[in-house]
C-alpha cells in the first residue's frame, strides 16, 4: 500500500462517517483544493452487476453539460472525404496507414481515437496497444462511426467514455475542483442519471451500491444518492 502524505491524512480526518448529500459532498471536496493546480474530479459508482456476464456490462459515453475542464486530443482514422470532414470538426490528427505506423512506433499522445467503419480492418491490429489504455475505437462507445464530424465535436466539448472494471465499478471524470459547485453538481447528476438508465435487465438486487467522489490528490467522499 502506498504511503499517504501528511496532507492526505489531514484531509481524510475531515471525512464524516456517513454518506453526504451531493451538495454537501461537493462543498467538502472543494475544501480539499489546496494544491497549486486544478485537480480533476472523478466519480466511482459501485454497481450490483456481475462483470463476468456479457449481458451485465455497463459501458458507453456521454457529453457532460459543462465538459470536463480539459481540451481532449482527438485522432481519427479516416480516408477520402472523411479526412477533410474530421479536420474541419477539430480533430488533432487524421490519417490511415501513416497514423497506424506512428502508433505502432509508440506514439500515444492523444485522449480519444475515432475510426470510420471502413478503417477498422487497419485499426483492429492496434488493439494490443490501444485496448489496455482504453483508447480502442468501439461501436458501443460510439467511436466507430460514419459521422466523424459529430463525434469529434462531442469529444472536444467534453464527452467522456466509461466502462465497468472487473469489480463492477464504473469510473469517470466529471470536471475540475475549480468548477462552480452547481456546474459540478449538474455534471455528476447527468452522469448518475445516465448510468441508472443503463441498468442491465439481468442485474439483480440493488443496482447502485455506492457512489464516491474524489479529486486527483484527495480522499474519496461517499455520496448518498
Amino acid at each position: 500500500m502506498a504511503k499517504q502524505s501528511k496532507r492526505y491524512r489531514a484531509l481524510a480526518e475531515k471525512l464524516p462517517a456517513d454518506a453526504l448529500t451531493l451538495k454537501d459532498a461537493i462543498v467538502l471536496l472543494k475544501s480539499f483544493n489546496t494544491t497549486k493546480f486544478d485537480q480533476t474530479v472523478e466519480i466511482a459508482m459501485r454497481l450490483g452487476i456481475d462483470p463476468k456476464q456479457a449481458d451485465q456490462l455497463v459501458r458507453g459515453a456521454l457529453v457532460l453539460p459543462h465538459g470536463i475542464g480539459k481540451i481532449q486530443r482527438v485522432i481519427v482514422f479516416a480516408k477520402g472525404d472523411n479526412v477533410a470532414v474530421a479536420e474541419e470538426a477539430g480533430a488533432d490528427e487524421v490519417g490511415a496507414e501513416d497514423l497506424a505506423k506512428k502508433i505502432k512506433g509508440g506514439w500515444l499522445d492523444f485522449d480519444v481515437c475515432i475510426a470510420t467503419p471502413d478503417m477498422m480492418g487497419m485499426v483492429g491490429p492496434l488493439g494490443r496497444v490501444l485496448g489496455p489504455r482504453g483508447l480502442m475505437p468501439s461501436p458501443r462507445a460510439g467511436t466507430v462511426t460514419p459521422d466523424v464530424a459529430r463525434v469529434v465535436k462531442e469529444y472536444k466539448a467534453g464527452k467522456v467514455e466509461f466502462r465497468n472494471d472487473p469489480t463492477g465499478i464504473v469510473h469517470a471524470v466529471v470536471g475540475r475542483l475549480g468548477f462552480e459547485a452547481d456546474k459540478l453538481e449538474d455534471n455528476i447528476r447527468a452522469f448518475v442519471d445516465h448510468i441508472n438508465g443503463l441498468k442491465p435487465q439481468a442485474a439483480k438486487g440493488t443496482y447502485v451500491r455506492s457512489v464516491n467522489l474524489s479529486a486527483t490528490m484527495s480522499p474519496g467522499v461517499q455520496v448518498a444518492l
